[in-house]
């Protein structure tokens, strides 16, 4: 008799399921940081302090360290997923079943990304004075000021998103389980 597939272990789909959110982490990094970076170079120029690299080379600098965050925010929240999905389903969760979930975070993530910008565009709109004098280096000119505002704010967004909703992406995957095994 071949066990029912809610019965089997599947502790590689565990250990696949983290390395896809580490690589989804990194993607989600390079590519929001390359728009970040074409849109506002000073920013970064500001924040990491970077003065004396040329345009062309910081938005490969700029992609590059959007990688290396990436990596490390998607190794945290995917192992927050993965403990949640290992205890959860006992190791039993095929990685199909366990991706649908962290996929639909890092689409989330991307979303919380361009809300982040549009709300770091808000503030500046809504008092360039209080934007300049509550985050460092924001620049005077209302040209320059939107797209720093933008990057800064989907930066923010990106990151407390996607903590956010790895959280409920991991109530999400409990409330999928059960409904499963009751179903079986």
């Amino acid at each position: 008799m071949v066990a029912r597939d809610s019965e089997q272990y599947r502790p590689l789909a565990l250990v696949g399921l983290t390395a896809t959110g580490v690589l989804a982490g990194a993607a989600l990094g390079a590519v929001t940081n390359f728009f970040n970076g074409w849109l506002s170079p000073a920013y970064f120029r500001n924040i990491l302090g970077w003065h004396d690299v040329a345009d062309e080379v910081l938005r490969r600098a700029v992609v590059a360290q959007g990688i290396l965050e990436g990596l490390g925010l998607g190794l945290f929240l995917s192992l927050v997923l993965v403990v949640v999905a290992g205890v959860v389903s006992r190791a039993r969760c095929s990685y199909g079943f366990g991706t649908a979930i962290l996929l639909a975070v890092a689409a989330g993530t991307l979303a919380c990304w361009a809300l982040g910008g549009l709300v770091g565009m808000g503030l500046a709109t809504l008092s360039s004075e209080f934007y300049r004098h509550t985050f460092r280096g924001a620049p005077a000119d209302p040209r320059e000021l939107l797209p720093y505002a933008w990057v800064g704010g989907s930066i923010a967004g990106s990151e407390l998103g996607g903590l956010a909703l790895t959280v409920l992406g991991s109530f999400l995957f409990y409330a999928r389980w059960r409904r499963r095994m009751w179903a079986a």
